[in-house]
């Protein structure tokens, strides 16, 4: 009998939900805007995943939570952090992978990895804008396009604009500037893209860069992201096609559950 478990990632900005079977793979999922009712919309999402997997609630053995709104997840029977959860996904897509780079809506993280999947060493960017996708979608709506344009518009972009503001006021009234002085949005939002990859690379300095380096976040589903932080970093990197890169946390969070029912069974046969 097949045994599913649920993984879902309640982030700052959409949460997102898989179901993965015992064989880790993934027969659902599905993402929501998190709003601010954080249970309700746990809930809801779980659903969605589950309806797309044409599974009903019960199938579910096991329920990870991760995220910063993990602990609103009343339907979860463990939490774990988005480090650990993020590390177990990423290297189940990418087993080679040493160094991780998640950029969220709202924070930045960089992480080394050791033996398992185990993070060694970690280092977070939340206290400033300008350091998160935020930024990006901020300067987006200030020019006029959704975040979903974000990629198709920097695609077009002769060249970048630099942006060099340390703070998201700052770099805010940089883009102001260039407007005024008619430059295209496009390399604005290029601009963007480099300001916010060099905060990115710096962190990673931080933690060590160790090969292979794998990208995660819902940033980086826009191409020229990536291929902008390849050419900072001066090597290849790993990512997840098409939205898959928004879903290794919660991917993660569900193979942490087919772990954990592994262990309560050899305790159980024990």
């Amino acid at each position: 009998m097949t045994t599913y478990t649920a993984g879902i990632d309640v982030g700052s900005t959409y949460t997102k939900a898989v179901v993965l079977d015992d064989d880790l793979e993934m027969v659902g999922r599905a993402m929501r805007p998190t709003g601010f009712k954080l249970t309700q919309i746990a809930g809801e999402t779980l659903a969605a995943a589950l309806e797309a997997a044409g599974l009903p609630r019960d199938a579910v053995r096991y329920t990870v939570a991760t995220g910063f709104g993990r602990h609103q997840v009343e339907l979860s029977d463990v939490q774990v952090t988005d480090l650990t959860a993020a590390a177990r996904g990423a290297t189940h897509l990418f087993p080679g992978t040493r160094t991780i780079l998640d950029v969220g809506g709202q924070t930045m993280k960089a992480s080394r990895l050791g033996v398992g999947a185990k993070v060694k060493s970690f280092r977070l960017n939340d206290k400033c804008a300008a350091g998160t996708g935020a930024f990006l979608e901020k300067t987006a709506r200030y020019m006029g396009f959704s975040t979903e344009e974000i990629g198709p518009l920097v695609s077009t972009s002769k060249d970048p604009i630099a942006i060099s503001g340390v703070c998201a006021v700052f770099a805010e009234s940089e883009v102001i500037n260039h407007l005024s002085q008619g430059v295209a949005p496009a390399d604005i939002m290029h601009g963007a893209v480099v300001s916010l990859v060099g905060r990115s690379v710096q962190l990673l300095r931080r933690v060590g860069l160790e090969p292979e380096f794998t990208l995660v976040g819902g940033i980086l589903r826009f191409e020229r992201m990536a291929a902008v932080v390849r050419d900072q970093l001066k090597s290849d990197v790993n990512v997840a096609p098409g939205d898959l890169v928004q879903f290794t946390a919660a991917l993660g969070a569900a193979i942490l559950g087919q772990r954990r029912l592994q262990q309560l069974g050899d305790a159980a046969v024990a």
